[in-house]
């Protein structure tokens, strides 16, 4: 293995340790392609498949057309939410989401979920499922790749370009907006 990528397996261990995960054997992905940035390969490590991804562009496309086709389920912590969510997302606390009321949700209408980088929301996103949802999906990259493709966030404020990077670990992945932590 070359110095430097021995250097970003070690760096994404540490990272998806840091996020409450175990990272997964090098040899148990699919051999990359050569367009993908140092972050879908983190992210490669990181998903367990569990739950449909979204691109950011489909969902933005999406939610352009008609914001009520879907359901946005920011599954952070309240200071994350606070900082900044996509407009329109309902917050469901990452740390009591099995304890989420979803009687006023209904199980066909599709379902986006999202975090930080999308291990947190996948999560939700296949407890979800598990609860009869038909249509759930998670934003691939998380608010980091929403932010990072030009997308806008919110605050109880108004349009905001703050970005609660969860940690110091994760902060490198934040490439635009401004990393508050609260």
């Amino acid at each position: 293995m070359k110095r430097g990528s021995s250097l970003l397996a070690g760096l994404l261990a540490a990272a998806l340790t840091a996020c409450g995960q175990q990272p997964k054997s090098a040899t148990s992905a699919p051999a990359p392609a050569s367009t993908m940035t140092a972050y879908d390969h983190m992210l490669r490590l990181l998903y367990k498949q569990t739950v449909p991804l979204v691109q950011p562009a489909a969902l933005a496309a999406s939610l352009q057309r008609n914001p009520a086709s879907v359901v946005l389920l920011d599954t952070r912590t309240p200071a994350e939410y606070r900082v900044s969510h996509l407009k329109g997302a309902r917050f469901v606390d990452f740390d009591h989401f099995r304890d989420t009321n979803l009687r006023q949700l209904s199980r066909t209408q599709p379902v986006v979920v999202y975090c930080t980088v999308g291990a947190r929301s996948e999560q939700v996103g296949a407890w979800l499922r598990e609860q009869g949802f038909q249509d759930v999906r998670n934003l691939y990259g998380g608010i980091f790749q929403w932010v990072n493709d030009g997308h806008s966030l919110v605050n109880a404020h108004g349009p905001t370009t703050n970005v609660h990077p969860y940690s110091v670990m994760w902060r490198a992945w934040l490439k635009q907006g401004n990393p508050v932590y609260e």
